[in-house]
């Protein structure tokens, strides 16, 4: 793999007391001094791009004192807050065991504010906190934010995101990254908005012991021959419920494979409308439910995720990108599971299909320019902290060079979580396909409000029409400016 060169040392130079230029936010500066440095960071980016082992570009030094003293960071859990303490370098935490307590970056205190991302709570805390943030006090502004493909396009295509050119990133330094992840949050008029150190493509995850038991093998190529298509995948189901296992923990595992692969939004016009495929998945978890091969637990409640430690476990396989190994499979750390023993495997599954990915998106207010620009620099493009990343917390990084090395190696590909298997080659390749074309910026509460009122239907409190209906109804209390079918 080709090293980041000078990036890395600039970094540690800045945890020191320095920083690097990330956007032109220093009109204060001496016009000079100002041609000078520019002049120099075009020289070196140009001999760097055009360079055979061009990585990142480097910057021209900033003294930080230009920088604010605070930098706040939005986030919904503690995801992004794990991902700087163990791989932004030079970056001091208080409390290794409590990430979200924030650290310090040189003098630069780190501070993080969270909010539940559940029932749009971290978005309308989000939305009060960015009206007023051009006007609050330095050490007050939000300098950062992430945000999910879900409701990406509402913050894009707002004022409260600023360019990421701005703040030095070059086309060259991003060259590297999905174009999805850079589609997603690309504004109406072609202006980058944030970036990603993620790459979301996910597999159907399978429970080992229960292929071999019942399919005959936990070979990856032989289990994906029981769920090549849907067809396969529902006449598996009915083995499995044969034989004592439920094929899936609920019906909301398969919801993403479906609502990733629609032909239309989920608003057009200013009208919600319920994909074909959406139906498909409604009549497909219909049928199992009543047959008893799977459930209608809720995503991320303590009945969906049981079986995921249960040891031997009850429950054929789960759907999930990489983040879906450590986040889940091994949640709290559990011991004696079948995530510890390596009892889980990984194959395509019946479609591809992408789940969640957290982009990095900063403020046109943000007192913290060049940390900003660092930030993003060394959390999305650097080499060698997307290999750190992806080893040491089983990601899928937003690097198709450092996934190519990872899938020709197995000992830096492979994961303990599923018996050693390397996912990254299919990852990568299903990395490729994904489209961002049908996606809005209302769909986290429309993918959260359809699979609600679907479970009325599941388990025969409702007629599929009055499930839609409350659908309607419930989309139309979180969106009152839509219109509905």
């Amino acid at each position: 793999m080709k090293k980041f060169k000078k990036a890395m040392a600039l970094t540690l130079s800045l945890a020191m007391g320095l920083s690097l230029v990330a956007c032109g936010k220093d009109e204060k500066k001496e016009e000079t001094t100002t041609e000078a440095t520019t002049t120099e960071a075009k020289e070196e980016e140009t001999e760097e791009a055009t360079g055979d082992d061009a990585e990142t570009t480097e910057a021209a030094e900033l003294d930080l004192s230009n920088d604010g003293k605070v930098l706040n960071i939005a986030v919904w859990n503690s995801e992004f807050a794990e991902r700087m303490r163990d791989f932004y370098p030079g970056y001091e935490v208080n409390d290794k065991d409590a990430p979200l307590d924030g650290g310090k970056i040189g003098d630069i205190t780190v501070n993080f504010i969270q909010t539940s991302n559940q029932d749009n709570a971290y978005q309308n805390k989000l939305d009060q906190d960015l009206a007023k943030n051009s006007s609050a006090a330095d050490d007050e502004k939000i300098d950062i934010f992430l945000v999910e493909a879900d409701y990406a396009l509402k913050y894009v295509d707002s004022p409260y995101t600023a360019d990421v050119m701005s703040f030095g990133l070059t086309d060259a330094e991003l060259a590297n990254q999905f174009d999805y992840t850079k589609d997603i949050v690309t504004d109406a008029s072609g202006v980058l908005k944030g970036v990603s150190w993620q790459a979301c493509s996910a597999m159907l995850i399978y429970n080992r012991a229960i292929a071999k038991e019942v399919l005959g093998s936990d070979d990856p190529a032989e289990v994906q021959k029981a769920v090549k298509d849907w067809d396969a995948y529902n006449e598996t189901a009915a083995t499995m419920k044969d034989s004592n296992y439920k094929m899936s923990s609920t019906v909301n595992d398969t919801f993403r494979v479906f609502s990733n692969n629609v032909t239309t939004p989920w608003v057009v016009d200013d009208t919600v409308k319920v994909d074909d495929n959406l139906k498909k998945w409604a009549e497909m978890s219909k049928e199992q439910v009543e047959a008893g091969e799977t459930e209608t637990y809720d995503l991320w409640s303590a009945d969906w995720s049981k079986p995921m430690f249960k040891n031997p476990g009850d429950v054929f396989c789960y759907f999930g990108p990489a983040w879906f190994f450590a986040f889940s499979l091994q949640q709290d750390g559990a011991e004696g599971t079948i995530a510890e023993d390596g009892g889980w495997g990984v194959c395509p599954g019946p479609q591809p299909f992408y789940w969640g990915g957290t982009w990095i998106c900063a403020t046109p207010d943000t007192d913290n320019p060049a940390l900003v620009g660092d930030i993003m620099r060394q959390m999305t493009t650097n080499d060698e902290v997307m290999m750190n990343i992806a080893t040491g917390a089983s990601d899928c990084v937003n690097n198709q060079n450092v996934l190519a090395e990872l899938a020709a190696d197995d000992s830096l590909g492979g994961i303990a979580t599923i018996g050693g298997q390397n996912p990254y080659a299919d990852l990568l390749e299903s990395a490729k396909t994904v489209d961002m074309s049908n996606i809005t910026a209302y769909d986290q509460g429309c993918n959260e409000e359809f699979q609600k009122a679907m479970k009325a239907y599941f388990e025969g409190k409702s007629t599929k029409d009055e499930a839609i209906e409350a659908f309607y109804k419930a989309v139309k209390e979180k969106y009152p400016e839509l219109k509905t079918e």
